[in-house]
């Protein structure tokens, strides 16, 4: 199986980097497909130690499903994500959609807050600056 995850997907995870290493188990390709930017994925999985097998770059959810497809040769291909216009896209591209309360559910894995990245605390902000 080739699963993909949603950007916003993994951030609604507990431990998401726990997360890929358990899905690595029981599937042959794990990867992040997400419309943000390049640097917001690698930051997001590099942080977490997350190894993953593809990635969207600078193409957008579509365009990255259908690449993805064509190129992982797996008996199936599910995409893990939150809104009703995921699922969309992986009915527009052949893909099993599957809603993130769902896969937690069913593997097991923990919900946490969803983190926003503004809200991580500035180090060494100085107030005496000019």
């Amino acid at each position: 199986m080739t699963l993909a995850f949603e950007l916003s997907a993994l951030k609604a995870l507990a431990d998401p980097g726990e997360v890929f290493t358990e899905a690595r188990q029981w599937s042959r390709f794990v990867g992040v497909v997400s419309d943000e930017p390049t640097y917001v994925v690698t930051n997001f999985t590099r942080k977490r130690r997350i190894r993953q097998d593809f990635f969207s770059g600078p193409k957008g959810k579509g365009e990255s499903l259908e690449a993805v497809k064509g190129q992982f040769d797996t008996d199936r291909h599910v995409f893990i994500g939150t809104t009703d216009e995921d699922r969309a896209l992986a009915e527009e591209y052949g893909w099993e959609f599957l809603p993130i309360e769902e896969a937690a559910a069913a593997a097991d894995w923990a919900l946490g807050e969803e983190e926003d990245e503004a809200d991580e605390p500035v180090e060494d902000q100085r107030d005496d600056w000019p």
